[in-house]
């Protein structure tokens, strides 16, 4: 039973991750289907014909009358002929340089259609298990093995038929080219080798969309992982729990570290007066809210008060308010509106104790019965 369960639990079910796939891709290892590809060469030949077709037979047909016919004044020398056929050539290849250029970019749009351009040099190493004569013949006997074998017979039988109903069709028109005129017959030539071009390319075009669907298919299945992979290769991604419990930690200190260099900058400390601290920094620009610079509970509480006593921050014990601001509001957000009327009589109380410690008068009572809507008081979502 047990070795029936390992047996399941390591089979390939879980689709490819991200990382998987691009790992794949490094490796050169993306779908490709040559009968697309082959389409795609075959479809913009076909295309090339029909926008140059008829300047590529009007350049064809001038070549010829030029390669045909020899000045009056040419005494046959040698120099004379390899002028001219390097002149026929350099002419052949600009007539047909739109429909090479065409070839090319199809012959390159082909696999980038499907999986896209990759170059990897690993794909191109050689390896000595391709030699290997079992593993060729798994090949052979494989899904993907009789699967090209009953693509290529559906190619066959496609372009076989497709070939013969054209050869059928076009067979008076073709041996009459013979009896004409040659420009006529290149002329009526072109147009067969047109419609032949467009009708092997739907043929073609069938068989890709099968093939195409089909390697997309067989891709995702070659990189398809066990459970237990998926969790390894997330485990390595995201750190086992130890190693991210220590970097939250890390996190945490830090963050704790930048929010205690902002309490000697803060304007007021209220506390609870030891469970809680918030410490309040007023803006002078008169659109904006008192913003919380820095808040904690318990020991982070205590710390916050020994800060602010050390840089003579005013200090003030209002557990309503202290509590209602810790529970609603973040590190660097500014109060919620119902406690505008509340923080405004601890900032004048803060006024007026900054006054008295200038002056050095009486120190101001700290007001009491301060207005803290009761539903922040209960409030208990932690915003940290």
């Amino acid at each position: 039973m047990s070795e029936n369960n390992n047996d399941q639990a390591q089979e390939r079910t879980e689709q490819p991750t991200p990382k998987r796939l691009q790992q794949a891709r490094e490796k050169g290892q993306v779908p490709r289907s040559r009968e697309l590809n082959t389409m795609a060469v075959m479809g913009a030949g076909a295309g090339g014909f029909l926008l140059f077709g008829g300047w590529i037979m009007a350049g064809l047909r001038e070549l010829m009358i030029t390669g045909l016919t020899f000045p009056g004044t040419s005494q046959g020398a040698t120099g004379d002929a390899v002028e001219l056929l390097s002149g026929t050539v350099l002419s052949a290849l600009w007539l047909l340089a739109p429909m090479l250029m065409l070839l090319m970019v199809a012959a390159l749009a082909g696999p980038a259609l499907l999986g896209g351009l990759v170059f990897s040099a690993e794909a191109a190493r050689p390896k000595l298990e391709r030699l290997s004569v079992l593993k060729g013949l798994k090949r052979i006997f494989s899904v993907q093995g009789l699967m090209e074998l009953g693509k290529t017979l559906l190619k066959f039988t496609v372009l076989t038929g497709l070939a013969i109903t054209l050869l059928w069709w076009m067979a008076d028109d073709l041996l009459a080219l013979g009896g004409k005129a040659p420009l006529v017959g290149m002329t009526e030539a072109a147009r067969k080798v047109q419609i032949a071009f467009l009708v092997l390319t739907a043929g073609l075009l069938l068989v890709a969309a099968v093939d195409a669907p089909f390697q997309l298919w067989n891709h995702f299945k070659q990189l398809r992982m066990t459970r237990q992979e998926v969790k390894d290769e997330l485990k390595e991604s995201e750190g086992n729990p130890e190693m991210r419990a220590r970097l939250r930690r890390a996190q945490q200190d830090i963050a704790s570290g930048r929010m205690m260099e902002e309490v000697p900058r803060a304007d007021v400390v209220i506390t609870n007066p030891t469970h809680y601290a918030v410490a309040l920094c007023y803006s002078d620009q008169p659109d904006r809210a008192p913003r919380v610079v820095a808040k904690g509970q318990d020991l982070v509480a205590a710390r916050i008060r020994e800060l602010a006593a050390e840089h003579r921050v005013a200090i003030c014990s209002a557990p309503p308010l202290a509590r209602a601001i810790y529970f609603t509001t973040g590190i660097g957000e500014e109060i919620p509106a119902g406690l505008y009327l509340a923080v405004a009589r601890v900032l004048a109380w803060v006024m007026q104790l900054k006054t008295a410690r200038r002056t050095g008068g009486t120190a101001p009572e700290f007001p009491e019965d301060l207005p803290v809507p009761p539903e922040m008081d209960q409030t208990r979502r932690n915003r940290r």
